[in-house]
């Protein structure tokens, strides 16, 4: 019986969830839907031109490993990719053949789709007295890329901003929408993003306001019947930087200023910046024809950032102001902190203001003392479910890969090497813990611990490895 092409991506997808890490996967293969299998070809409709020149620069080879096996050598991949018309009743989309013949064939067909929605637009009227150079761009300069701290949690977005600084309004990140938590650094990278557009285009006029700013702003220009000297004055600039779009959710009038603003910026090749609290899919309150256009460009998160991320904050905020603390504190405070950038780079201030103070040195036990309000300190005893975490956070695995009953190397030594530290850091039975495993029995957690003991022995790499989580453990507990 012949495969669907149901059957065959969603075979692929086993494999591929396998070889990459779990955001890359909910980020570039979660969005694709197979389309059709004809003749050895599959095709797979993909939401974006973003989409399509990613995939191909970095998956295709194993995309094209795993349709083979479930085709047959002679397997073809082809994209077919959405572009959502000017018109939402309207849909286009092109298709292409996964190689360098078809982005050429790609280009060539979204420029038709392009040519069929453009319409013409009035020139704003440019509001007397009012010079482009004169228009304050409203950018902190201390907020720059050489200041924002890179990590997986927010890799995405800063390379997109990047891509975007170098080439406002000429990639196809437009808009670029940047999501994710308070403390973050969404507010940092959009300013930074700004200040490195002004640095590499001195001519483009480059405007931050904040959501809350611009709504104020079109309720005093409306209150003294001034909208369209409101709205050309917005369509002047060249970068627009909106901060927090989720207030706009309760103020129609204001989306409606928006959108006409929005329009004629994109048409016209301006950049637009906009950062929210959460997705675009999921901001309530919002037009639909405004949400339509966000889902043109690309939506990138940051995420709480991980262990190695914190310790680089850290690092980084210690170098710029010549500070040194000791190692175990600098690790204490990336274990336990945790939240957001801001509490990070807040418990640091805390604890050198307590410090100066009453000339202290700092240690342990002082940071316990100053941050007992800021970090989880506790004298219980750590859990199997928090070390689970550690190991998983420490070799990128996810928590359900630890649970399941794979022979993948990589997986098997995170799951000896997690019971091994049960073992050694909590009072819990050999039972127990291997009831935290997916319900494996006593002599394998006794295995484990003896496997890990040995590599210890004989593989220096293993050891420095269970070393550090020992330590991060260790500083976990105190």
């Amino acid at each position: 019986m012949s495969k669907t092409a149901e059957q065959v991506w969603e075979n692929s997808l086993k494999v591929i969830k396998d070889n990459i890490s779990w955001q890359a996967y909910k980020t570039w293969f979660e969005p694709i839907k197979p389309v059709s299998l004809e003749n050895e070809i599959l095709t797979i409709e993909v939401p974006s031109q973003f989409f399509y020149e990613w995939i191909e620069e970095h998956y295709v080879e194993l995309i094209a490993k795993t349709i083979k096996r479930e085709i047959g050598k002679n397997a073809q991949l082809e994209y077919r990719i959405l572009m959502e018309s000017r018109n939402a009743h309207n849909p286009a989309s092109v298709r292409v053949s996964s190689s360098t013949q078809g982005s050429a064939a790609y280009s060539n067909q979204y420029t038709q789709v392009k040519q069929q929605e453009d319409f013409s637009i009035k020139n704003p009227f440019v509001i007397p007295g009012l010079k482009r150079s004169q228009i304050d761009p409203q950018l902190n300069p201390n907020y720059t890329f050489d200041r924002f701290v890179e990590g997986e949690c927010n890799k995405l977005a800063r390379n997109a901003g990047m891509a975007v600084a170098q080439k406002p309004g000429g990639t196809s990140f437009n808009p670029l929408v940047i999501y994710g938590g308070s403390g973050l650094g969404k507010t940092h990278l959009v300013h930074a993003i700004g200040n490195e557009t002004r640095r590499m285009h001195p001519n483009r006029t480059v405007l931050y306001v904040s959501a809350e700013k611009f709504i104020h702003q079109f309720m005093e220009h409306a209150r003294n019947n001034e909208i369209n000297d409101f709205i050309n004055f917005y369509q002047l600039i060249d970068v627009l930087i909106i901060d927090d779009i989720h207030y706009f959710a309760p103020a129609i009038k204001s989306q409606d200023a928006f959108f006409s603003i929005f329009n004629h910026l994109h048409q016209n090749g301006k950049q637009l910046i906009l950062t929210s609290d959460k997705p675009p899919k999921d901001l309530n309150g919002m037009q639909e024809r405004l949400l339509s256009r966000f889902r043109w460009g690309l939506s990138a998160d940051l995420q709480m950032p991980d262990f190695d991320t914190r310790m680089a904050i850290l690092d980084h905020k210690m170098k710029n102001d010549g500070l040194e603390l000791p190692a175990e504190v600098v690790k204490y405070l990336a274990y336990n902190v945790q939240n957001n950038v801001r509490e990070i780079e807040g418990a640091l201030i805390s604890l050198l203001a307590h410090s100066s103070l009453v000339k202290r040195d700092i240690d342990i036990e002082l940071a316990k003392k100053v941050l007992r309000n800021i970090v989880k300190t506790s004298s219980k005893e750590v859990t199997i479910d928090a070390i689970q975490k550690m190991v998983c956070e420490y070799y990128s695995v996810t928590y359900d890969k630890l649970q399941a009953k794979t022979r993948k190397r990589e997986i098997v030594q995170a799951r000896q090497i997690s019971m091994f530290l049960a073992k050694q850091y909590t009072k819990n039975s050999l039972k127990t813990i291997g009831d935290h495993f997916g319900g494996r029995d006593h002599t394998t957690v006794i295995h484990s611990c003896q496997t890990v003991k040995n590599l210890m022995d004989t593989d220096s790499l293993i050891r420095e490895q269970v070393k550090e989580l020992q330590q991060k453990v260790q500083l976990a507990s105190i």
